[in-house]
């Protein structure tokens, strides 16, 4: 409202009516100290080398290995991620160990976020031809239930693969697109037999892919009609209420869902449960259209932050989609003076090879827009730290959120 009254003013001295009221500059920009204070409390002080928060993802050997936390601490990293989807609870304890022995040793905290796995649609077991495993467009693929394989008549159908979750098979309808392993294939759905769904694929890389298990499965046009939390998530949550400082909610779609949460951490923490925050990961274009609705559901209980989570979601919206998307929810993320996560593949190449790309350069770069950015695991990832710590640094003279700073050129 201040900047809708400050809009409004500057429009009636224009006209000749310097008569409208305009707001203080501290309500003008309050809404600015709100969304600080906000971050704050999610993912703690920001470190004074950079504008922007870091949240790193820790892997297995975090849970061995005591130096990875010190040298977190060292480059001020303010969050670490624990994903439940890997390891076990003596792991994670381990990791929380390490943790609070390394913020002992250097005076640094940082918050401990923790991932529940979520429903995860992955596919089963797999029927290729003889001296064939590559899929291409135009090949048919058949979707079955666990354990439906053998039920195939093949006839023109050479590829068929299960899916782990048999309510996608049933739900599906002829029409609708799913995709394999992160979006590498795409197929529409051309007929349902009793034995599946037989799909054509529409979008493959040149040399097709090849087929395999425990790969990602995503029903874009298909209501699931799962529950966001599953019998692991449950289970995980009684070490999660009471370890982390945040919990991560996988494949949030509504309202309804953030109030499910709610509810099971209020059984675990009664006395409590708010003082943990919520990160909401948006994966799905029925998150994105019900983002203001969660947003009201969760903020109005505890602290929150709302992560693009950028792999499922393009996937799920499009890759063309994805960068429009990334922006809406960075504005809301701002109106609504909750902190936003970048997050999946920032600087991937760079950790993982030592060597950035140009393309994931200029995407961390945008990053800055945010509050905080996610990295995940690899060899390289202090030297990414280093390199992002001076490009964030860079980024912040240029511009404050989605507002130019305009400041003066000097490279010429």
């Amino acid at each position: 409202m201040p900047v809708l009254t400050s809009v409004k003013a500057s429009l009636a001295m224009l006209c000749g009516r310097p008569e409208e009221e305009r707001p203080t500059a501290d309500r003008f920009f309050a809404g600015e100290k709100l969304l600080a204070a906000n971050t704050r409390e999610v993912l703690g002080p920001c470190s004074p080398e950079r504008p922007i928060a870091l949240l790193v993802t820790c892997p297995t050997e975090a849970a061995d290995d005591p130096a990875f936390m010190l040298k977190l601490a060292g480059h001020g990293v303010e969050a670490i991620r624990i994903n439940c989807a890997h390891d076990d609870a003596e792991s994670w304890k381990r990791t929380i160990d390490n943790l609070r022995a390394a913020e002992k040793a250097t005076g640094r905290t940082m918050k401990i976020m923790m991932d529940l796995a979520g429903p995860k649609i992955r596919t089963g077991a797999v029927l290729t031809p003889d001296h064939e495993e590559r899929m291409g467009v135009g090949d048919l693929l058949v979707i079955t239930p666990p354990g439906g394989l053998d039920r195939v008549e093949r006839g023109e159908v050479r590829f068929a693969v299960e899916c782990t979750l048999p309510d996608a098979v049933s739900r599906a309808a002829v029409g609708q697109r799913l995709f394999v392993d992160d979006g590498k294939l795409g197929a529409r759905i051309e007929r349902i037999e009793p034995w599946g769904l037989v799909a054509r694929a529409f979008l493959a890389s040149g040399k097709g892919l090849k087929l395999k298990s425990e790969k990602g499965l995503n029903f874009p046009d298909t209501d699931l009609g799962i529950s966001p939390l599953t019998g692991k998530d449950h289970a995980d949550l009684d070490f999660v209420a009471a370890h982390a400082d945040g919990v991560g909610f996988s494949f949030v779609q509504s309202a309804s869902d953030v109030a499910m949460l709610q509810e099971a951490l209020r059984e675990r923490r009664p006395a409590d449960w708010q003082s943990l925050s919520l990160v909401l990961k948006i994966e799905t274009p029925k998150a994105v259209s019900n983002l203001p609705e969660i947003i009201v559901q969760a903020a109005g209980q505890q602290a929150i932050a709302v992560m693009i989570a950028r792999g499922d979601l393009a996937v799920e919206m499009g890759f063309a989609r994805l960068a429009e998307m990334q922006e809406e929810i960075l504005w809301i993320g701002e109106a609504a003076h909750v902190p936003v996560i970048w997050a999946t593949q920032v600087l991937e190449h760079l950790i993982k090879k030592g060597t950035p790309s140009r393309g994931e350069m200029t995407d961390a770069a945008m990053a800055a827009r945010a509050e905080c950015v996610m990295l995940n695991k690899g060899p390289y990832l202090f030297e990414t730290i280093a390199e992002l710590e001076l490009l964030l640094a860079r980024m912040e003279a240029d511009q404050h959120k989605k507002t130019p700073k305009l400041r003066a050129l000097r490279s010429w």
